[in-house]
């Protein structure tokens, strides 16, 4: 009997996410999606937040300098400006579009500070852990440029910038990632239909942060509204599809690592063990040798 290829099935959308408002850093306000109470984690991502305010108050104090060790962090920013800063003589500027992708490794003790005292700073920022074997590795960053991002109309009605992974023929600029991720920003138009590719792999989340579309195909498909996360099931693609009103949303994966975690603030390694001695290793300098 001949061999038949299989496609795999469409994702839907299985749990479903409303952020909570938190405030760290120095003061800033932002709504946490991953990373709360009742949604602790994704595996591979940890944490993932977004930041949209206004009010100078709401953000003005930043984030100062501070430690991180056994993972990543990413930052992407859609209106303001934010300088960074770290104790490894790494510095610049984050603008609308532009990406920053560190790897913490070992430990890194950073700062990101927002440049104006007034207008609108809009952004995303996602944790996504490190396989154990890369946990003290060298620190980096990836700086990504938002005319480095490719910005391409993939079908009629729809746009998107392809930051990691790739879309058809389009790759993204982030590289060397244990985790292989994928990340999407899509923008839409009403009445605009796709479907995102996503490796089979990978977990993977859909986020909603204008307007609202209808996420998977046929008796499976569930609305999406602004400001929910809709935690996708197994597949290759997610069908999407908007009604009356644009929308842009996040389409992200990742390779899942199925090892132990241990958390602890700004440190995630895999035993307590090693969240003591990440703590020791900070209160005698040691922590971010170059």
């Amino acid at each position: 009997m001949a061999n038949t290829l299989v496609r795999n099935p469409p994702r839907a959308l299985g749990r479903v996410v409303r952020g909570q408002p938190v405030s760290d850093g120095a003061g800033v306000k932002l709504n946490r999606i991953i990373g709360q109470r009742d949604f602790d984690m994704l595996d591979p991502f940890l944490l993932f937040d977004e930041f949209r305010s206004d009010r100078p108050g709401d953000y003005r104090a930043g984030f100062p300098d501070h430690p991180h060790r056994g993972f990543e962090t990413v930052t992407y920013l859609l209106a303001g400006r934010m300088r960074h800063g770290d104790d490894q003589g790494h510095s610049g500027v984050l603008v609308p579009g532009g990406v920053q992708w560190m790897t913490a490794g070992r430990g890194i003790v950073h700062s990101e500070m927002p440049e104006a005292d007034d207008g609108l700073l809009w952004g995303f920022q996602l944790w996504v852990n490190l396989p154990a074997g890369e946990k003290m590795a060298d620190p980096r960053y990836q700086d990504v440029a938002p005319e480095r991002i490719p910005l391409v109309q993939v079908a009629r009605g729809v746009e998107v910038r392809v930051i990691a992974g790739s879309f058809g023929n389009l790759v993204g600029p982030i590289r060397g990632v244990a985790t292989a991720p994928v990340f999407f920003d899509l923008a839409l138009e009403a009445g605009a239909r796709i479907d995102v590719p996503v490796p089979s792999t990978h977990s993977a989340f859909v986020y909603v942060y204008e307007g609202g579309a209808a996420v998977g195909l046929g008796a499976d498909t569930q609305v999406l509204l602004h400001g929910e996360l809709g935690v996708l099931e197994a597949g290759d693609r997610v069908p999407v599809a908007t009604g009356d009103i644009a929308t842009r949303m996040l389409v992200i994966a990742g390779k899942p690592l199925r090892e132990p975690v241990s958390k602890y603030g700004p440190f995630v390694m895999n035993t307590p063990e090693q969240i003591v001695e990440a703590i020791r290793d900070l209160q005698s300098g040691s922590f971010s040798r170059r």
